[in-house]
């Protein structure tokens, strides 16, 4: 059973490392402001969702788990609540040119 954990959070800890490699990508590539924080803020969720859910398993206790959930939670409370600022911010610019 363990060794069935380890190949299940190895599996989603690589997917999520992939993901935030794309979203890196993504920030690198794409060429306005509106789609790199998309790229980057979707690919990040995910890739950092992925990572939790590849450590669940291997958590000591319950509460461990539920820490990881909380942190995850945060994340993504956090990551919304920025792109929110920066699209807000990205668009004033753009209309007043």
């Amino acid at each position: 059973m363990s060794g069935l954990a380890d190949l299940f959070t190895l599996f989603c800890a690589g997917a999520g490392a992939i993901l935030f490699l794309a979203g890196t990508l993504g920030l690198i590539r794409f060429p306005d402001t509106l789609s790199r924080l998309h790229a980057l803020s979707k690919a990040d969720n995910l890739g950092l969702g992925l990572v939790v859910l590849g450590l669940l398993p291997q958590a000591a206790s319950a509460t461990v788990a539920l820490k990881l959930v909380c942190v995850w939670l945060l994340a993504q409370l956090s990551a919304a609540t920025a792109s929110q600022l920066i699209a807000g911010v990205a668009h004033r610019r753009r209309s007043r040119s």
